[in-house]
Parts: structure tokens; C-alpha cells; sequence
């Protein structure tokens, strides 16, 4: 499936071998209905957000049965009815179980992804999913995780899904997930501040037509030159280590560097950072938060802009 929405194929990224064309900016949606991981979330607000960004070319959707929890999921999936179901991508991520102490445990088990992905194509009201996700790796692969991606296989097969993806796998983990060839999309932790993946995951996605979505693309919001020393934060930013006190002021001092590019192109930071992240092999679609139609499309600038090769290495060597 190609969504074109006007939008010429060569804007469009591809989502492994799966067939499905995306627009390379989506929206990540953990603030709509994310009622466990920001304050006074305003669950309106949020869809209307959702509304904004398909309205203006966005054309993938980033939940996850982990945001609200469950909530984030049944919303978008209210929105979703108000749209031409296959002009829109959604990408959903399977949650951690009960472990019957009030706790969690990651469960990577055939039987509880292929229930998580029923769960979620009945709260999202939805006949597919186009990219499931197994969002965490278990840590002792008590099933072995080629199985884990076997399970996605059948409900692929049986037409529940359209995409496998997995998220926060290390490379190794990753190899073993993919030892069939079945995974189409890794789902990770890129930014400039924690460039992780460039030891041997992008080369691996590229050569494996794997392809590597990132997630916090601006930090959480620091790489889009929006805050300063006096900025305080009170929600998951502040257990982040991007905002720790001595390093916050380290990367506010990076980020203003960035200005200088950033004026040359009369452009926000934002999106020189989102468009020096497509200079990297294997990534295709970025997924950066926005809660504002504004940002949405000020974000969406960023697919179009292509950076000299003397600012690609100026941003290199400041972030190195």
C-alpha cells in the first residue's frame, strides 16, 4: 500500500519488506490519553491533535497498549473512524503483564503477544493493525525471541497485522528476533544525545532491509532549542538523563550551536536535527511528539530539507 495524499513517492519511506509507504514524519501519540506519563492530559485536545496531523500529510499513527495505559489506543482509534481507513498507517507496541504483585513483567511469550495484538485491534475498533510491535525484549528470552517474532508471523498470516516490528532490542537481540527474515521495522532510542545505534544497528537494518524508526528524536523536547537553564521540568523528562542537572546544561551549550546551522537555512533546530537524522542509513520515518498543529507542521518541513555535507559533519563533530 502507497499513501500518496498528493505526496510524490520519493517523500515517501518504505517500512521494510512489508509493501507500506509512509510519510517519514509520523506522529508519536503517548500524550494522547497518556494519563501515566504526563499531567492534566486532555484527552480532547489530544485527538484533535491527531486530527491536525492526518489533515496535514502525516500519515502514521505511533501508539502503544503501554500509554494511558490502554487509553492512548482507544482514542486514536475513535479518531481513526472519521478517516479513510487505508489512507492511514498504525503502529501499536504489545504491553508488559501483571506479574501478580502489583507489578509488571515483560512477557514475549506466542501466546500473550498474539492476545495482546486481538486486544488491541478491539480497543482500537480496527479490522488490521499495519505494524505490530513486541516493545520490550524479555531480558532472560524465556522464549526464544525468533519464536517471539513467529507469533507476529501467524497473526500477520492471519490478516490481523501488515508489519512486524520490535523496540528497545540491542543488536544481538535483534539478530535472533530476525533469524527468519520476518522483522520489517526496529523501533529504538536515536538523538543526537544518545547515537547508540550507530555501532552496528544501522549497517545491520540497512543490509537486512530492516528499517529504523527512531524514538525521543529531540530528547524530549531539549534538541528543538526550546529551553533554557531556567526551564523546569516535572513529568518523565525529569528522569531522564538528557536533563540531569550537569548534563542539561552541557546539551543546552550543544543545542545552541545548532542555532547557528539552524539560521542558515531560516530554520528551527528541530528540523535541522529531524533532517540529519535521514542522513543515516536505514532510518526512514521519524516519530517526534507534537501537541500543537503548529509544530506538526513545522515538523513536516524537515522531510524536504536536505543539509549541506559540511553542516551533516559540523553536527556530527559537536554531538560526537
Amino acid at each position: 500500500m502507497i499513501l500518496e495524499r498528493g505526496i510524490h513517492l520519493a517523500q515517501l519511506a518504505g517500512l521494510g519488506k512489508s509493501g507500506i509507504y509512509v510519510h517519514p514524519i509520523a506522529l508519536g501519540t503517548n500524550f494522547v490519553g497518556g494519563h501515566n506519563l504526563y499531567k492534566d492530559v486532555d484527552e480532547e485536545a489530544g485527538k484533535q491533535t491527531v486530527r491536525d496531523a492526518l489533515d496535514n500529510g502525516v500519515t502514521m499513527l505511533d501508539t502503544a497498549q503501554s500509554y494511558g495505559p490502554h487509553r492512548s489506543e482507544e482514542l486514536v482509534g475513535e479518531v481513526l473512524k472519521e478517516y479513510q481507513r487505508n489512507k492511514v498507517v498504525v503502529a501499536t507496541k504489545a504491553e508488559r503483564r501483571d506479574d501478580g504483585d502489583g507489578g509488571k513483567v515483560i512477557d514475549n511469550s506466542p501466546e500473550f503477544l498474539k492476545r495482546k495484538v486481538d486486544e488491541s485491534l478491539q480497543r482500537m475498533q480496527l479490522d488490521y493493525i499495519d505494524l505490530f510491535y513486541i516493545h520490550h525484549p524479555d531480558p532472560e528470552e524465556k522464549t526464544p525471541f525468533d519464536e517471539a517474532v513467529g507469533a507476529l508471523k501467524e497473526a500477520k498470516d492471519a490478516g490481523k497485522i501488515r508489519a512486524i516490528g520490535v523496540s528497545n532490542f540491542s543488536l544481538e537481540q535483534l539478530k535472533k528476533a530476525n533469524k527468519n527474515g520476518y522483522v520489517d521495522v526496529v523501533q529504538n532510542e536515536y538523538n543526537l544525545l544518545n547515537r547508540e545505534a550507530e555501532n552496528g544497528m544501522f549497517k545491520y537494518c540497512e543490509e537486512n532491509n530492516i528499517t529504523f524508526i527512531p524514538f525521543y528524536p529531540l530528547a524530549a523536547g531539549i534538541l528543538a532549542g526550546k529551553y533554557d537553564e531556567n526551564s523546569k521540568f516535572d513529568d518523565l523528562r525529569s528522569k531522564l538523563p538528557f536533563y540531569q542537572e550537569d548534563q542539561f546544561r552541557e546539551n543546552l551549550k550543544k543545542v545552541e550551536q545548532l542555532k547557528e546551522i539552524a539560521a542558515k537555512y531560516e530554520e528551527e533546530v528541530a528540523q535541522i536535527v529531524l533532517a540529519f537524522y535521514f542522513t543515516r542509513p536505514s532510518v526512514g520515518a521519524i516519530i517526534p511528539g507534537a501537541k500543537k498543529g503548529a509544530q506538526i507542521k513545522e515538523n513536516m518541513r524537515a522531510a524536504d530539507l536536505e543539509l549541506k555535507e559540511e553542516d551533516i559533519q559540523k553536527i556530527d563533530e559537536i554531538f560526537k
